[in-house]
């Protein structure tokens, strides 16, 4: 599917937010929130940086768009996450009600929007965003095995 240059430039942006972690020794994962054409939130996966387990990209980059706009609720809002979501940013998704979700490559151990689960798009909650997948979808997966290469080969 070719979508429009935006996209690109989004998922583009998301992908340098997962360059950050990977220089920081973290998973490669980045994420924007979009509004107008406009990026309102970034994250990158932090969990080893803040010992939290929740510091997903997807987590911090909803919860910055959240303060930027003031309200729980991002209905006009899009996603752009190089990973695949797992299953807790997939609730926040849900929950926040993300109106497009855009993923570059699939999580097979962890993912919940098409691998293991299909949690946003199974049709049980009230909410349903839709999800487009494969944007950047080598260089997402080329910085995973690049990442996960470097820790097996470390002394660390």
């Amino acid at each position: 599917m070719i979508f429009p240059e935006q996209v690109y430039k989004n998922m583009f942006a998301a992908l340098q937010e997962a360059e950050k972690a990977f220089e920081l020794n973290e998973v490669p994962i980045g994420a924007v929130v979009v509004y107008q054409n406009k990026i309102i939130g970034r994250g990158f996966n932090q969990t080893e940086m803040l010992n939290d387990a929740t510091a997903h990209a997807e987590m911090l980059a909803i919860t910055a768009a959240s303060n930027h706009i003031g309200s729980k609720i991002l209905d006009e809002c899009d996603l752009y996450v190089t990973v695949e979501p797992c299953v807790m940013c997939s609730g926040a998704i849900l929950l926040s009600r993300i109106k497009n979700l855009y993923f570059g490559t699939l999580e097979p151990k962890f993912g919940a929007c098409g691998s293991l689960f299909n949690i946003v798009e199974s049709g049980r909650y009230n909410h349903k965003p839709n999800v487009f997948s494969g944007i950047y979808s080598d260089e997402s997966k080329h910085l995973l095995e690049k990442f996960f290469q470097q820790k097996r080969t470390s002394p660390n």
